[in-house]
């Protein structure tokens, strides 16, 4: 091994995320896990169906400056769905789904608990 080489040796690669089960069952609930995804009557975007009014909030909270064509990248698209996610315990389904979905009413709620029962995103 050099000396001189200051990188980091990851033996045990990181498989595993603590908001796996959520961001997979929204993903679902959202756009089928389409990272293509549009919803030309809400302008929503990607995986997680990121609407622009959702976008202008987290550029403004953040300083960053994500587009609505960003949303397509799955890598940029979960940064914004776990910045509002975060907020939540990671087997927070029930709060994390209202949050991303605004709603705050069991309508969402229920899609995302069918598809949990379903066991199908995990």
């Amino acid at each position: 091994m050099d000396p001189n080489d200051n990188r980091i040796l990851l033996v045990s690669p990181v498989l595993w995320h603590p908001y796996a089960t959520i961001i997979q069952t929204v993903g679902y609930v959202e756009s089928g896990q389409d990272n293509g995804a549009i919803n030309k009557k809400e302008a929503a975007r990607g995986y997680f169906q990121v609407r622009p009014i959702r976008l202008k909030d987290f550029n403004q909270r953040t300083g960053l400056h994500f587009t609505m064509e960003d949303m397509h990248d799955f890598n940029k698209a979960s940064i914004v769905f776990m910045y509002y996610a975060s907020d939540f315990a990671p087997d927070d389904y029930e709060g994390i789904s209202k949050e991303w979905n605004k709603s705050r009413t069991e309508k969402y709620w229920d899609k995302v608990k069918k598809q949990l029962n379903y066991g199908r995103t995990l």
